[in-house]
């Protein structure tokens, strides 16, 4: 008997073919990790990281970065655009006049060069960062200090899982 309250009841799954050079799509359940501390990465005393996606293809990532406490976390340009979704919590930049908070997008232009600083009244933020290309780190005369990149991740979780005792091989499930 066909249950007319329910709209999917017509609706089938694909069924054709699916090209053999497709890769895995990526799942995770609990992205937050909130019963696992392991799954975030130090980066500063006020931050950590959470693989979701390492593109080593594309040159892109997608993590979860969490801040705690009050404090700079880096001054950094990107010569690639990068998307962020403030989940919870908030931050700023302090080059720009605007300071974000839980729900807030950021858009950061190619070359925009700002220094990301937690906030005083806030506990702890999360947000939802999609990187493409790289993280150029500069002190505050201007100076190249470092970079980040793709690749540069992927060794710093692998060296970070190994160190927790998930093995440095955890970070294959992420890297597309």
């Amino acid at each position: 008997m066909r249950d007319e309250t329910d709209p999917l009841a017509d609706v089938k799954p694909y069924q054709g073919p699916i090209s053999p050079f497709a890769l895995d799509e990526i799942f995770i359940e609990d992205a937050f990790a909130r019963d696992d501390e392991r799954m975030w990465m130090p980066v500063t005393p006020y931050s950590w990281s959470r693989p979701l996606c390492l593109c080593a293809s594309q040159g892109y990532w997608v993590h979860l970065s969490k801040y705690r406490g009050q404090g700079v976390v880096s001054c950094h340009r990107h010569p690639a655009p990068v998307h962020a979704l403030i989940i919870k919590g908030g931050w700023r930049y302090l080059e720009h006049d605007w300071t974000g908070r839980g729900g807030s997008y950021v858009f950061e232009p190619p070359g925009d060069i700002h220094t990301l600083v937690t906030l005083p009244d806030v506990d702890e933020s999360i947000t939802l960062f999609n990187v493409t290309g790289s993280l150029i780190y500069f002190n505050e005369a201007g100076e190249t200090t470092g970079y980040a990149d793709v690749f540069t991740r992927i060794e710093a979780y692998a060296k970070h899982f190994e160190s927790v005792g998930l093995g440095a091989d955890y970070v294959k499930q992420f890297i597309r």
